[in-house]
């Protein structure tokens, strides 16, 4: 009996002892388990780094819908965090910053970068070039993007569309533009090729920041400036200062903003997560171009019959002038070196292309509509 018990016993505890260390085997793989989930959904807290002012309409609130994009798709996975110009790094120099890891992503556009290559500005917008359609096609459909990473590849950046202006004004100027002799000796803020051709009509370009454009046009450092629009425009305030809005906006036909992103950064996420950001650009891209398109309605309207804004169209043989040296400044431009060479054809043949099209399409129908 005695040792009929002490087997009994002995079976027993074995069997606890086993359960037990099953059940601290299973909270230690239920534990392990819980920290992978926790490190797999880790929060990733990313910068944004902009070439605009904070929140500054359409522009910098279109930094922000991208952030707050990839923050919901994300579920949280990823956490962007937006800064205006100067807040961490002046305007233009978020191109290095994102280049060298200080910060994940960037906003602006590339024709603030033609000191790295000259032929980048073919990725924001060339002078009676493309339309945000036409661009986004090129980008999209026409090779475009691949090209633009090529471009940007070798400074270490993920290129992305993320929103477009559609076409803009010609600018806010204090000096009437009746000849092209009026041209000569202008000092204006216009960036990209348009500055050059700006130069060529004998004026002088001047590239400066959104934030300084108001100061520098009120104590009259420049004679005139472009921006964007009516919805930009309004927000400035550039009616107070000027006394002339010309338009068309020759210069930018449909002016690409740009999310650029740290490749390392990049390349580290997990599939999913390069394809919630690549996509959230693609979203960012569309909604900025309908957004000007709905706010520059009410804008001109309120500078029009609110602010008695004297709204001009340039003369024709302005425009016919700038027409000319444009294509000039854009053939010259795709001669720089074999990359410059290969997104000018690209480029180029895509837009004759597309211009066919539109000739019988979206041209036939606007002047159908005239009056």
């Amino acid at each position: 009996m005695q040792r009929r018990k002490f087997l009994q016993y002995a079976g027993i505890s074995a069997f606890t002892g086993a359960g037990l260390a099953s059940c601290k085997g299973d909270e230690k793989a239920d534990s392990n388990s819980h920290q992978a989930k926790t490190e797999a959904f880790k929060t990733l807290q990313w910068k944004m780094v902009t070439t605009w002012p904070k929140n500054f309409p359409g522009l910098g609130t279109g930094a922000e819908f991208l952030a707050k994009q990839i923050n919901e798709m994300s579920n949280g996975r990823i956490h962007v965090t937006v800064y205006g110009a100067g807040e961490l790094v002046p305007a233009f120099e978020i191109f290095d910053a994102v280049s060298n890891g200080s910060a994940q992503m960037g906003h602006g556009s590339a024709y603030y970068w033609k000191g790295k290559n000259p032929a980048l500005q073919f990725f924001s917008t060339t002078p009676f070039g493309m339309t945000a359609m036409e661009m986004n096609a090129w980008l999209y459909h026409g090779g475009g993007m691949e090209l633009w990473q090529e471009a940007y590849k070798q400074f270490g950046l993920v290129p992305a569309a993320a929103g477009n202006t559609n076409v803009q004004m010609a600018g806010w100027f204090n000096k009437e533009i009746n000849t092209l002799e009026d041209l000569k000796g202008l000092k204006m803020r216009i960036p990209g090729l348009g500055g050059e051709v700006l130069k060529r009509a004998g004026g002088t370009p001047v590239n400066l920041p959104g934030g300084e454009l108001f100061t520098s046009l009120q104590s009259g450092a420049i004679d005139a400036t472009e921006w964007v629009g009516p919805y930009n425009d309004l927000a400035f305030g550039f009616h107070k200062i000027a006394k002339y809005y010309y338009y068309p906006g020759w210069h930018e036909p449909g002016t690409t903003l740009e999310c650029f992103i740290n490749q390392k950064a990049f390349e580290e996420l997990p599939a999913d997560l390069q394809a919630i950001v690549i996509t959230a650009c693609r979203v960012a891209n569309q909604d900025m171009a309908l957004e000007y398109i709905a706010r520059n309605n009410d804008a001109l309207d309120t500078l029009i019959n609110e602010h008695n804004v004297d709204v001009r169209k340039l003369p024709d043989d302005v425009i016919k002038k700038l027409a000319t040296l444009s294509k000039e400044v854009t053939a010259e431009l795709g001669f720089t070196d074999p990359l410059a060479r290969k997104i000018y054809d690209s480029y180029s043949d895509f837009f004759n292309k597309s211009r066919a099209w539109l000739d019988i399409s979206e041209r036939a129908y606007l002047n159908l509509r005239t009056g």
